[in-house]
């Protein structure tokens, strides 16, 4: 297992402020196909690079192999998405800590279908989210405190059922004990109301997107 690491898994989806994005210098960086195209345009390579590779041209994988990059590459007839195979990749080399950066937006079916990987039954005791330096998506625990800021705009959505028994806190419209049903949009829309905020529930999945408001504020209290 790689101790105190993160894997960085760049996606092809929608990077409209990329460089908003914070990285590590010890971040293990790899790139999902078409994902490559935001390292470059932030100056970065991968590590490793994983997909068909029918979103980046040959000279672009050419200039990948000269550089040393990691290359794996799959058929194009495949049963699963090139993020999906870069989150396995990611997993069988043992980290724990998984960003999923730029992995949202464009299709609907691939950002339905990259949301559904955070539900993988071998994901316990690995954190795994989705980043792009304005919005990052994760499944939240039995109980968690995260940071934000004042104004940043927080749901709550139940994932593959009700969830139960919920309890919040430094949001705006706070739940007591109660719950939440996919089929309403009750928790869609908080805000917080201070530096963090806290969510706990008994029973069932819980999908958090926090969406930040002042990025710049946030970046010089870190």
């Amino acid at each position: 297992m790689v101790a105190q690491k993160r894997a960085v898994i760049f996606s092809n989806g929608e990077a409209r402020s990329p460089r908003k994005l914070r990285l590590m210098p010890d971040d293990f960086l790899i790139a999902a196909d078409g994902g490559l195209r935001h390292l470059r345009g932030l100056g970065l390579t991968p590590h490793l690079l994983v997909g068909d590779f029918d979103s980046i041209s040959a000279a672009e994988l050419e200039e990948c192999r000269l550089q040393g990059v990691e290359i794996s590459r799959f058929p194009r007839q495949k049963d699963q998405t090139d993020l999906e195979l870069a989150l396995n990749e990611a997993l069988a080399r043992g980290y724990r800590a998984i960003v999923i950066a730029f992995g949202l937006g464009g299709r609907l079916d691939h950002t339905l279908g990259s949301l559904a990987l955070l539900s993988r039954p071998d994901l316990q005791g690995t954190a795994l989210r989705f980043e792009d330096g304005e919005t990052e998506v994760f499944l939240a625990g039995a109980a968690f405190r995260a940071a934000c800021q004042p104004g940043d705009v927080v749901s709550l959505l139940p994932w593959n059922g009700p969830v139960d028994d919920i309890w919040t806190e430094g949001l705006l419209y706070p739940l007591k004990g109660e719950s939440l049903l996919p089929w309403q949009t009750r928790g869609v829309s908080n805000l917080c109301t201070a530096e963090e905020f806290g969510v706990s529930h008994t029973r069932g999945a819980l999908l958090v997107v926090r969406r930040r408001v002042n990025i710049s504020t946030e970046e010089e209290a870190a």
